[in-house]
């Protein structure tokens, strides 16, 4: 079993945890350079803002430890939390008023060693 190399977090990203979750999905288990690529030709939202901070990842795990290989790390576990909403308020016909809820999520990418799992 792989142990965590290292691990990033972005946190009160905007956007839905759900929309979210479609593209840490595509990534999870993947190798970092698959991943990478899987991210930069996704159509959604959230892919550069997750590609971005798998690249952050990676250069925690280089920082770490000097003599890691980058072109073998994986993504062992990528998951989203939800973060807080943004209440507004948004005029309505006849004087009343909608509610409007603006999402955020917090989203975090553990790196693993792949060395020996192939």
């Amino acid at each position: 079993m792989a142990e965590i190399v290292s691990s990033a977090t972005v946190r009160h990203l905007r956007g839905s945890a759900q929309k979210a979750r479609l593209v840490v999905d595509m990534i999870r288990g993947k190798h970092v350079g698959e991943a990478q690529w899987v991210l930069a030709q996704a159509k959604k939202y959230a892919a550069a803002p997750i590609r971005k901070l798998l690249d952050s990842a990676v250069a925690n795990a280089i920082d770490k430890n000097p003599s890691v290989n980058p072109d073998e790390l994986m993504v062992k576990s990528a998951f989203v939390d939800e973060g807080f909403r943004m209440k507004r308020v948004r005029p309505a016909p006849m004087g009343r008023a909608y509610r409007v809820q603006k999402r955020t999520c917090h989203i975090t990418i553990q790196l693993a060693s792949a060395a020996g799992e192939e």
